[in-house]
């Protein structure tokens, strides 16, 4: 990406750019005319926003072959002009025999696929004999099915828990039988001990690391005191792998629950969980910033009434994932998942901020085909 200056600044922070992979983050470049301010008014500072893109037809088959006059994008409610399209795919991983292996489009680059299964212990909130406890075990059972019989060849996976503090159970890895090791450690909330610098295993070139960028020792225990940080941490770790991360989160809601106020006054109201808004902004941010997706899979019995669903929806939505919940077998979302992501746009478009400032802006991606499902985040911050 091109970078005019025509002053001098600094980058937007967090949305300075990190490649053209990078989800909603943006090179920063000052615009100012040579006109007297008095006239025009204060700088804006000109950015190339990145979004993750989406889209699937009706029964949930990625549409492929999609260019720019194929999407509209809405930035605060104003349509931006798409000014590039790449699609990422993994057919050229595919088995062969599977469906969509042939046939390259233009502007397709062949891309492997991340995962982190994240796993939100319950053992520490329900007693261990509880139905959420073993609901959590299934959701382990059928997490080690899926890597023994469903990962395909480019596909890299990472395990991570979090209790107290966050654990990483395996660093990304192709190696079956290592990450069914780390599922199963993680289902019996062990501590992996990797967390300090000494035995941590050495970072392998060209492959991707989760703890490599992760600080070690106590400060990783301090720096994830609560579960918001947890997550945070783990989208910031992966800064340096292009492409779309998808965090699978196997919990039952970490929201703040407050009583809403009903048609009989504040005590008729019903229980409603909403993001912490001491921690959510940055989780938000740093999810964004590092092209992170998050696909809650609940843990509640369907019986159940859960008050959490509100919370863990907008967190899905803000980071482009989708949340899951009501299903029969924990292996059917994370198909589910893995089908959906085998194909996913990039698209590109520049956007103006007022130079100096931070804040957030809306965005709204469709396509010109209303028979198409478009999933992308909600939303980007920007500024320093």
């Amino acid at each position: 990406m091109k970078k005019n200056r025509l002053q001098t600044t600094q980058p937007a922070g967090a949305l300075a750019a990190l490649a053209l992979t990078a989800l909603l983050t943006a090179t920063t470049a000052s615009a100012q005319d040579s006109s007297p301010r008095a006239e025009f008014g204060d700088l804006v500072e000109v950015s190339e926003v990145l979004l993750d893109v989406l889209v699937t037809d009706r029964d949930g088959n990625v549409v492929i072959g999609l260019g720019p006059e194929d999407f509209v994008i809405e930035e605060d409610d104003q349509t931006r002009n798409v000014t590039g399209v790449s699609f990422y795919s993994n057919r050229f991983q595919l088995r062969e025999g599977e469906k969509g292996v042939q046939n390259p489009l233009s502007n397709e680059v062949p891309a492997d696929r991340y995962f982190i299964l994240f796993f939100h212990d319950q053992r520490r909130q329900f007693d261990p004999r509880s139905r959420l406890v073993r609901k959590q075990l299934e959701a382990s059972r059928q997490a080690k099915r899926w890597v023994q019989e469903e990962m395909l060849q480019g596909d890299w996976v990472a395990v991570a828990s979090y209790d107290v503090k966050l654990k990483v159970q395996s660093d990304f890895t192709q190696d079956r039988a290592k990450l069914v090791e780390a599922i199963e450690s993680a289902s019996k909330s062990k501590d992996p001990g990797n967390q300090w610098a000494s035995r941590r295993p050495a970072a392998e070139e060209d492959k991707p690391s989760l703890l490599a960028h992760l600080p070690s020792g106590d400060q990783l225990r301090d720096e994830s005191k609560n579960i918001y940080d947890g997550i945070s941490l783990v989208a910031e770790a992966t800064r340096d792998i292009l492409g779309r991360k998808n965090l699978l989160m196997f919990t039952t809601g970490f929201g703040e629950v407050r009583r809403t106020a009903g048609t009989g006054g504040f005590l008729q109201g019903a229980f409603m969980a909403r993001p912490d808004e001491r921690f959510y902004p940055e989780l938000e941010q740093s999810l964004n910033d590092n092209n992170v997706a998050v696909y809650p899979i609940d843990l509640t019995p369907n019986e159940f009434e859960h008050v959490q669903r509100d919370f863990l929806t907008q967190l899905a939505g803000d980071s482009g994932g989708r949340y899951h919940f009501n299903f029969t077998s924990f292996i059917l979302p994370m198909r589910q998942v893995a089908d959906e992501v085998n194909g996913y746009y990039l698209l590109g478009y520049q956007a103006e901020h007022p130079s100096g400032e931070r804040g957030y802006r809306e965005v709204k991606v469709t396509t010109r085909n209303p028979e198409f499902r478009v999933r992308a985040r909600q939303g980007y911050r920007f500024g320093a």
